[in-house]
């Protein structure tokens, strides 16, 4: 899989250019794996998955959420490093259904996916930090309010003319 994005990380219009990553979040019970989906025009967190391995599956779970939740892309680019998540037939398969264009980071240059990284950083450095998860439910629940409730409709980004990226795409009347 060719590199497309060629780290422009900017879009013009919704479901142009998505980027996606996989992280991992410390608990009592051990890591925690979060696989999220951001859309390049607004940074809004349009799909994400967790589980207790870093698997194919966790993946597809986020891409699946992100087809559900967005009118189906025309000409969209996703863009992911080459996690072996991402190389899978199945994931690739899914792609292809949905005629979107993958694109992945040169190896081992994390640059490639600098937006993403980005939103890895402000996540853990704004929330993760701050807390001491006991369990992967504590641990889940905090992180689905800071994508869903805080990251998505409170976070405002300068990148944005410092609206929130659900008011950015409300404003800009995106389906």
């Amino acid at each position: 899989v060719e590199h497309r994005l060629l780290r422009r990380f900017y879009a013009d219009r919704p479901n142009e250019r998505w980027v996606a990553d996989i992280t991992f979040i410390p608990t009592a019970q051990g890591w925690l794996y979060l696989s999220v989906i951001m859309d390049l025009y607004s940074r809004l967190i349009v799909g994400w998955a967790m589980d207790k391995k870093p698997s194919q599956e966790l993946a597809t779970l986020a891409l699946e959420m992100s087809l559900g939740r967005r009118a189906k892309p025309v000409g969209l680019l996703l863009h992911t490093d080459q996690g072996v998540q991402y190389r899978t037939a199945r994931y690739q398969a899914l792609l292809a259904q949905n005629d979107i264009q993958p694109s992945m980071s040169r190896k081992g240059n994390c640059h490639d996916n600098a937006a993403m990284e980005s939103f890895f950083h402000t996540l853990k450095t704004e929330h993760v930090r701050h807390q001491k998860y006991r369990t992967f439910d504590e641990a889940r629940q905090s992180l689905f309010d800071y994508i869903e409730v805080f990251y998505n409709r409170q976070r405002r980004h300068s990148y944005l003319a410092y609206m929130t990226p659900f008011e950015y795409e409300r404003l800009h009347a995106v389906s």
